[in-house]
């Protein structure tokens, strides 16, 4: 059975920065595409960053280049969202997925799902 389970959320204030980590069970990150959605109250849910496999292609939404990092370490099996100068536009939940393939970027169907993490920015 696949468990994909995230952690480190909070509240912070705008600027601060927070790690959120993906640990999996089930499966070998590093034999999937990896990435961080989030979804807002009253908003769709979207794509921040994703990894391919082989973590060659790391890829950002605009609003979060440059001041989110995603990584991944195969040998613990999980996955990162390094996100600094937070801002309280960045509040939501934040999910974990995983799915097979190549594509770079956060498009198509994901397979597993975490649970979420609440990330709240205040002003």
């Amino acid at each position: 059975q696949v468990q994909l389970v995230e952690s480190g959320g909070g509240l912070v204030q705008a600027g601060g920065s927070l790690r959120l980590s993906c640990t999996a069970s089930g499966l070998a990150v590093a034999d999937y595409r990896m990435g961080w959605f989030r979804q807002a109250p009253g908003a769709a849910r979207e794509g921040v960053s994703c990894i391919t496999s082989t973590s060659y292609t790391k890829y950002y939404t605009a609003s979060v280049a440059g001041r989110f990092t995603i990584s991944r370490n195969n040998a613990v099996n999980a996955l990162y969202l390094q996100m600094d100068n937070l801002k309280p536009e960045d509040t939501a939940i934040y999910y974990c997925a995983a799915t097979r393939g190549v594509v770079a970027d956060c498009s198509g169907s994901w397979n597993y799902w975490g649970q979420g993490t609440q990330v709240t920015v205040s002003s």
